[in-house]
């Protein structure tokens, strides 16, 4: 009985894990937890910001992007931030099952809740606290039933299918997937006809509206542009010009290749085969700058001269992309935010033919800040044996504004509103001191095309691909500011000057810039070989007036108007200019970068020209502030409703005359209802 007894008895227990599934310290366990990470990560980091990306080609193409780079971001993007909680989640196992089952539910509630501030930023109008506490009650009753029931474990080990799904789309299916994964295309060349065939110089700036030139007569505001007004004097000017997209990658694609945006492609070679550098690349020889294309295919053209950027740029830029798309409050999640050009002195290329001395300006930094693609692309301004094409498109005065017009860089937060009340004439300050430093970069180029012969023999083509709108309420180019302010977002300047030309002249038949290609390919006798939806200037002028735009590709808006006119400048206040002495008292004020005037250095080509901060609550929205640099009125602008960041003021100080080397004097006065000035003790 005895020895049955023991056969039959249980066999007894062996150290090690335990078989049993719903063990919490078990390997299985761990598995479903990692799984749940997984899920979780995909859905608050990796679809978010790959969809964005993914969107969001020229932000690559821009940064200078390898196939490969692209892959190691989205390898990182996937796999280390769920790498990262569960070693952080194995680590709390030292402390017990206990505290790792609680270390996991933690972990849970917290992305859950940061999944919450994303859905409801984007299906409520709470923002800032209130959706970062709604939030978080949803995210401990999240974690709370994932606790206590099975059924939502279950369901976000389901959904671990995601991050392999986004990653698909993102390489497979995405405008992006033609950058990291792009298919040769051999692009139809032109076919070169009777004639001569001169060289090319094409000039394409970025988000500059027609009227930010117009002085109040309609022509070009020669006082604030000297250069821009001597092309015009020289070329053909289409004054009814207009681009066809408010974005670049829709926008500039349509210019080159004649034809209206048909599909969300990415602004590459492999998806636009024929355009005007593989029309021409059979005769010319293509010296290409671009920036956030790549529509010139390398057996067409030459490495770009830019360095490459890798890896750490982008994922320092997608980071700062992922604090936008999580964040409780309204932001511009828009890539080409960050657009900017990087300076000659930052990628190590040689200075241009020195400028000459300008008397206008105190501080020329001409030199110091020139961006590296230009430089680059007046370096190739030389007379040759065989036809070329010199092509630039260069990020100017394309936000972000960062210059003066003598070229002199200031620093701005990333954050700054650019509408609203105040916000949106500051950015339409910034944007025009940039267009004037712009209008420098254009002297320039005329400058060294006349030095080198090649003006009078060039066909020279200086465009823009879009325009922004200024307008309260409407800032921008998205379909609000399209439908309200299609003015200022349509209408670009577009100056042509064929070969030996000499007298201006204004045109103003119905251009859009799909007439560009055909314009360009009559004047140097080639003839493109395929069919285009553009109208050359050689032709009669299309009867109709309406202008066709697309916000979205496949879908054209018609837009009805004429040659916008430049709205009136609002008059100078009467303290601006003006000398202060001592004022009283009358409160207090912090500016945040106040530290800079404390030691100025204007040969470095830097100024703190924008001053921003805030007053405290008690003074009233619209109170007119007077900022003065040592001791001269520099600007008013008004205290308005604080932003994201705090902000209740900022101000640039566009005359950098009133800066000095070394120690520099900022004063902030309260502006009182009869002229009356206050000073503000700065802190």
């Amino acid at each position: 009985m005895a020895e049955r007894a023991l056969a039959t008895a249980a066999p007894p227990r062996t150290a090690g894990p335990s078989p049993d599934p719903d063990d919490p310290g078990g390997r299985r366990a761990e598995l479903r937890r990692l799984l749940e990470v997984t899920a979780l990560v995909g859905l608050t980091v990796t679809q978010p910001l790959l969809d964005v990306l993914g969107r969001s080609p020229d932000f690559f193409l821009f940064h200078r992007a390898e196939p490969r780079d692209v892959l190691l971001l989205v390898a990182l993007v996937t796999v280390l931030p769920t790498v990262a909680l569960g070693a952080l989640g194995l680590a709390t196992r030292l402390a017990g099952v206990r505290a790792r089952g609680l270390a996991h539910t933690v972990v849970v509630g917290l992305l859950l809740a940061a999944l919450a501030v994303q859905a409801g930023r984007h299906a409520t109008g709470l923002r800032g606290v209130p959706l970062l506490l709604v939030a978080g009650v949803l995210g401990v009753a999240g974690a709370a039933a994932h606790r206590r029931w099975r059924a939502p474990g279950r369901v976000l080990r389901v959904a671990a299918a995601g991050p392999p799904v986004f990653v698909a789309l993102f390489l497979f299916a995405s405008p992006a997937s033609a950058v990291v994964l792009p298919r040769a295309h051999g692009g139809a060349a032109g076919v070169a006809g009777p004639g001569e065939h001169p060289p090319v110089v094409m000039i394409v700036l970025d988000e500059l509206p027609l009227v930010s030139l117009l002085g109040p007569d309609g022509r070009i505001d020669a006082t604030r542009y000297p250069h821009f007004a001597e092309l015009a004097a020289g070329s053909t000017w289409y004054r009814n010009a207009t681009g066809v997209s408010g974005w670049t990658p829709y926008a500039l694609p349509a210019m080159l290749t004649g034809r209206y945006p048909a599909q969300p492609f990415a602004p590459h070679y492999s998806q636009y085969p024929d355009n005007l550098f593989t029309a021409l690349g059979g005769l010319y020889d293509v010296r290409a700058e671009e920036s956030i294309t790549r529509l010139c295919p390398p057996s067409r053209c030459e490495q770009p001269s830019s360095p490459q950027q890798g890896l750490g740029v982008l994922v320092r830029e997608s980071g700062r992309l992922l604090r936008q798309i999580v964040a409780p409050v309204d932001s511009r999640v828009d890539p080409q935010e960050s657009y900017r050009e990087r300076t000659a002195a930052e990628v190590g290329l040689d200075d241009a033919e020195p400028v000459p001395d300008d008397p206008k300006f105190r501080w020329d930094s001409l030199d110091d800040n020139q961006p590296a693609r230009f430089t680059s692309f007046l370096a190739g301004l030389r007379p040759t044996d065989r036809p070329t094409l010199h092509f630039l498109h260069l990020l100017m005065p394309h936000a972000p504004w960062a210059y003066l017009p003598s070229g002199a860089r200031y620093t701005a937060p990333e954050d700054l509103p650019n509408d609203g009340a105040g916000w949106v004439e500051l950015a339409r300050a910034r944007h025009l001191a940039q267009l004037r430093y712009t209008d420098r970069l254009v002297g320039e180029t005329l400058r060294t095309l006349r030095a080198t012969g090649l003006y009078d023999r060039a066909l020279l083509v200086l465009t823009a691909d879009h325009g922004v709108s200024f307008q309260r309420d409407w800032q921008g180019r998205g379909l609000d500011a399209i439908n309200h302010a299609a003015g200022e977002v349509a209408w670009v300047p577009t100056f042509v000057k064929t070969p030996r030309q000499r007298a201006g002249r204004i045109d103003d038949r119905n251009w859009e810039h799909v007439d560009l290609l055909p314009t360009i390919a009559d004047e140097v006798h080639v003839r493109i070989p395929w069919q285009v939806d553009g109208r050359s200037a050689r032709q009669t002028p299309r009867p109709r007036a309406e202008k066709v735009f697309y916000d979205r590709p496949g879908q054209p808006l018609t837009l009805r108007g004429a040659v916008p006119t430049r709205p009136p400048d609002p008059p100078a206040h009467p303290l601006v200019g003006t000398t202060v002495g001592d004022a009283p008292a009358g409160g207090r004020a912090r500016v945040a970068n106040l530290a800079a005037f404390r030691s100025v250095d204007p040969a470095a080509g830097e100024l703190p020209a924008l001053v921003w901060g805030t007053v405290p609550d008690e003074v009233p929205d619209g109170t007119l502030l007077a900022v003065a640099v040592n001791g001269t009125v520099a600007t008013v602008v008004p205290v308005v409703s604080r932003d994201a960041g705090g902000r209740r003021f900022a101000a640039l100080v566009g005359d950098d005359h009133l800066f000095r080397a070394g120690v520099n004097r900022l004063d902030l006065y309260r502006v009182a209802s009869d002229g009356g000035l206050r000073r503000l003790t700065l802190s």
